[in-house]
């Protein structure tokens, strides 16, 4: 386990560098899998780490929020502050929302700082569809939905990110490794 309980505090500190990793893609890119796969392998690691959903965040704290650009914006931006008082307490967050446009990703940079780890999740249109297990991309071709991203509302791709994951052409558990292997140096524990 992590935590330990300092004997000058006597209250739990982690024993490692917080961080905040930030996956974002289409909807049905992978972002709540490899984030929840990511989760468990850094816990079986020893060390501690949560996740923040953009669906979970949307239920609660940001379920005043819509869809049009200035909310999206407004929900990148709760969650990053979110995100950053985590990091902050030596917590590895890995965030998994759309966040569609660069401006946004830019946001997030600017709020978490240099602690930030931007993952982008490049899956090709057509196999998020195939993968639409909400029925979301059906709903938005059958114009149900309304600014829908990738279908009624625009996407732009990474660039700035720190990482570029292909989840079409890997597994998850590979798309996972490959992230871990690429944030382990940033969270190794404090000296």
């Amino acid at each position: 386990m992590p935590l330990k309980v300092s004997s000058k505090n006597n209250f739990p500190v982690t024993d490692q560098k917080g961080m905040v990793i930030w996956l974002f893609g289409l909807s049905g890119s992978g972002k709540t899998t490899i984030s929840t796969l990511l989760k468990e392998k850094l816990q079986r690691e020893g060390f501690f780490a949560t996740t923040l959903d953009g669906d979970v965040l949307r239920e609660g704290i940001n379920r005043d929020l819509g869809f049009s650009e200035s909310d999206r914006a407004e929900n990148i931006r709760r969650a990053a502050e979110i995100a950053k008082l985590m990091m902050l307490n030596n917590i590895i967050t890995i965030c998994s929302f759309i966040t569609p446009l660069e401006q946004h990703r830019k946001l997030a940079a600017e709020i978490i700082g240099e602690r930030y780890f931007e993952v982008f999740l490049d899956c090709p249109l057509a196999i998020c569809k195939e993968r639409d297990v909400k029925g979301l991309y059906k709903d938005a071709d059958l114009k149900l939905i309304s600014n829908f991203t990738g279908v009624s509302a625009r996407f732009e791709p990474a660039i700035n990110a720190n990482l570029v994951i292909k989840t079409n052409t890997e597994s998850a558990i590979e798309s996972m490794d490959k992230l871990f292997s690429k944030i382990i140096s940033y969270i190794s524990p404090l000296s």
